[in-house]
């Protein structure tokens, strides 16, 4: 630096090739973790809806053979709130050390177009995709006291109680908000959204006959179907599932285009060192082949699938730009 207190062009390279090899030197230290020490401790996967939702009760499936699989912990943790945006900021934030994980749904790619001025991270940029578990598919369920057996006698029933017919979500702007205004939309009908804290909630409203129906993941509402609890009358998304197979697609009811997913995945803070991102990946792609768990979770109405980091990357750029065009569509904004 010179008398007049201004860095000289050769100091300032200096400091600049100190930073370099100092960055250098960072990389090389998270590219020579040994991913086989991995984790230390038991590792925290964050959950962002209530017990007894879909989301909950496969990620507790999937816990248990993580446990299995590292000989350490993994444990449910929920954080509920905003149709998960409270557990992903958490893990946004978190230590990038792979201790603590995201396990999302279709919230996390469909939040960037429902909340575009509040999200406090970047759906993509704040994290690193780890896998993909599995994918799966909203249900339109109904209290059996409802004297409807089909989509179609449901609309022709709200046409004639405009306003009169309730359905319940698991807060607004989640998926279950998002396929009941879809319906209304696409059927020209008037039914009341009623959003609760989390799917649990919003689905023992329904079954005890409070509120007469909902879209809610297939987890969740698969035992009581079984039961007689729950009567089904669609599937959101564009095809049949295995575990319902005599169950119709809206679309199939008459309402073409009415396609509603929903992403199980985990994903791991950003900058999270590659040898555990890579170790985790293969982990749960060997775990979703288990067929015990596969025959669980299929049982639950979800298909197993397992990919690479940059398979879960590209499936979620996709599922963005749907979103972001399903919500323009409806004309839906929570901000």
């Amino acid at each position: 630096m010179n008398d007049s207190g201004v860095q000289s062009p050769a100091a300032a390279v200096a400091r600049l090739l100190i930073a370099g090899a100092a960055c250098v030197q960072v990389t090389a230290a998270w590219g020579a973790v040994d991913a086989t020490k991995y984790p230390t401790k038991p590792v925290r996967l964050q959950v962002g809806y209530t017990p007894g939702g879909a989301v909950d009760v496969s990620a507790r499936l999937v816990a248990q053979r993580l446990t299995a699989a590292f000989g350490q912990s993994f444990i449910v943790e929920n954080r509920p709130g905003v149709d998960g945006i409270l557990a992903s900021d958490f893990v946004a934030k978190a230590a990038p050390d792979g201790q603590t994980l995201a396990y999302i749904s279709a919230g996390h790619t469909m939040n960037p177009a429902l909340h575009p001025k509040s999200l406090p991270y970047h759906p993509l940029n704040d994290f690193a995709p780890v896998s993909i578990v599995a994918t799966g598919t909203q249900t339109l369920v109904v209290n059996p006291s409802l004297p409807v057996r089909n989509v179609k006698e449901l609309v022709a029933l709200a046409r004639t109680k405009p306003g009169q017919i309730n359905f319940a979500s698991s807060g607004t702007g989640g998926p279950m908000h998002l396929c009941g205004e879809l319906l209304k939309l696409a059927a020209g009908i008037n039914i009341v959204h009623v959003p609760y804290k989390g799917g649990g909630p919003a689905l023992n409203e329904v079954i005890g006959g409070q509120i007469e129906m909902t879209f809610i993941g297939a987890p969740a509402s698969m035992p009581h179907i079984r039961s007689g609890r729950l009567r089904v009358l669609a599937v959101s998304t564009a095809k049949r599932v295995a575990a319902l197979p005599d169950v119709p697609t809206v679309a199939e009811a008459g309402y073409p285009g009415f396609d509603v997913g929903a992403l199980y995945a985990v994903l791991a803070p950003a900058r999270t060192p590659a040898p555990i991102v890579n170790r985790l990946s293969g982990e749960l792609a060997k775990i979703v082949k288990i067929p015990e768990l596969r025959d669980r979770l299929m049982g639950l109405g979800l298909e197993t699938m397992g990919s690479t980091p940059q398979q879960l990357t590209d499936f979620m750029r996709a599922d963005l730009d749907k979103w972001h065009k399903l919500v323009q569509r409806i004309g839906l904004k929570t901000d």
